[in-house]
């Protein structure tokens, strides 16, 4: 079984930057996508960005392009997201998935991934 542990969440004021993480162990093969998912109460879950650890490639949703950078740490296991001039619309949960090959369905398909963090809050102020 893998296991997904996250951590890095927090509360900053707009403008500000977090780092979150994500460190993949147990069944996780070496070459998967990780994707980034944030959830604000009374909303969907939706898809924030996604990398493919084999190739390195990275895909993000729009509101976030140019303001999150998904990366990883091959030796480490540990998949972050960089995420600066943050905005209060960014406050919600935030959880790593892991989806291993074949891919399906799209990196922003939630359901697609099989395992999940536990997510950690990020709070945005004025």
């Amino acid at each position: 079984q893998g296991q997904l542990v996250e951590s890095g969440g927090g509360s900053v004021q707009a403008g500000g930057s977090l780092r979150l993480s994500c460190a993949a162990s147990g069944y996780i093969d070496s070459n998967y996508r990780m994707g980034w998912f944030r959830q604000a109460p009374g909303k969907e879950r939706e898809g924030v960005a996604a990398i493919y650890t084999g190739s390195g490639s990275t895909y993000y949703a729009d509101f976030v392009k140019g303001r999150f950078t998904a990366s990883q740490d091959a030796a480490n296991n540990t998949l972050y997201l960089r995420m600066t001039s943050l905005k209060p619309e960014d406050t919600a949960m935030y959880y790593c998935a892991a989806d291993s090959p074949p891919y399906v369905g799209g990196w922003s398909k939630s359901s697609e991934y099989t395992y999940w963090g536990q997510g950690t809050q990020v709070t945005v102020s004025s």
